[in-house]
C-alpha cells in the first residue's frame, strides 16, 4: 500500500480566500515542484513528519466532526496523487485542495473526489518563476465543473502585463480572482494605498476580482 510523508495535520481557520473564516483541517503534503521567492511554509520532508497508509491517514481525518472540509496543501498535495487516489474516496468530509496549478494532468486523476480547488497564479514578479500561464491555463481547463478560485499573491514588482494576463484567464475560465498581498510575516510588503491601486487596475478589466489579506496571520493563528 503506498506511504506518503505529512509535515503536519492540525485544525484551524482559514485564513485565505473566499472561504476565510471557516474551521477546516489541514493536511500539509511534504514536497514541492516549485520553489517561490516569498514561500514561508516548512514542508521539507528533510526534517520531522508523519508518515501514513491511506487506510491510516483517513481514520485520522475522520477523526474530526467539526470541521467545515479538509484543506489538503503542502507543498504540493498532487505530487502525491497515486496515495490520493487511495484516500479520498475514504474521507467523510469535503475536499478543499490547495495548488500550485501546474500540475493538470495529475489533478484529473482525482478530480471526481475534489469539492473545491484553491488555485494560484504564479506572478514571475512575486514569484521569481517564468512562464507559469501556460501551466495555469491548462490546469484551470481540467477544473470546469469544479468550484475553482485563484489566489495572487502580488508585492510593489507587479506588471500591467501580469495583471491583463490574470484577468483573460479569469474571464476565460470564469474564475473568481483573489488579490493577496505579499506578507513578511505579520506585515505586507505594500501599503494599503497600493493594494486597493492594484484591486482598481484589476477591476478595470474583470469585475469577479477581491482583494483579501491572509487573514490568519492577522489573528495569530496556523
Amino acid at each position: 500500500m503506498n506511504k506518503v510523508k505529512i509535515k503536519e495535520i492540525f485544525a484551524s481557520i482559514q485564513g485565505e480566500g473566499p472561504y476565510v473564516g471557516y474551521k477546516q483541517l489541514f493536511v500539509r503534503f511534504c514536497n514541492c515542484n516549485l520553489k517561490c521567492n516569498y514561500c514561508d511554509t516548512e514542508f521539507s520532508s528533510n526534517s520531522d513528519y508523519l508518515e501514513f497508509d491511506p487506510c491510516s491517514l483517513a481514520e485520522e481525518i475522520n477523526k474530526y466532526t467539526d470541521v467545515h472540509s479538509v484543506s489538503l496543501t503542502g507543498g504540493e498535495p498532487l505530487l502525491s496523487v497515486e496515495f490520493l487516489k487511495e484516500l479520498l474516496p475514504r474521507i467523510n468530509k469535503k475536499i478543499y485542495l490547495e495548488t500550485n496549478a501546474t500540475l493538470p494532468d495529475k489533478f484529473l486523476e482525482i478530480k471526481p473526489f475534489v469539492d473545491i480547488v484553491s488555485a494560484d497564479i504564479k506572478l514571475e514578479s512575486a514569484t521569481g518563476i517564468k512562464d507559469s500561464y501556460k501551466f495555469h491555463d491548462k490546469f484551470f481547463d481540467k477544473c470546469r465543473g469544479k468550484e475553482t478560485f485563484a489566489k495572487i499573491v502580488f508585492n510593489d514588482k507587479i506588471s500591467e502585463d501580469e495583471i491583463n494576463i490574470c484577468c483573460e484567464l479569469g474571464k476565460k475560465y470564469c474564475i473568481e480572482l483573489i488579490l493577496q498581498p505579499e506578507m513578511n510575516e505579520e506585515v505586507m510588503t505594500v501599503t494599503s494605498d497600493f493594494c486597493a491601486h492594484i484591486l482598481d487596475e484589476f477591476l478595470k478589466n474583470y469585475e469577479n476580482v477581491r482583494l483579501i489579506p491572509q487573514v490568519h496571520k492577522f489573528l495569530d493563528v496556523r
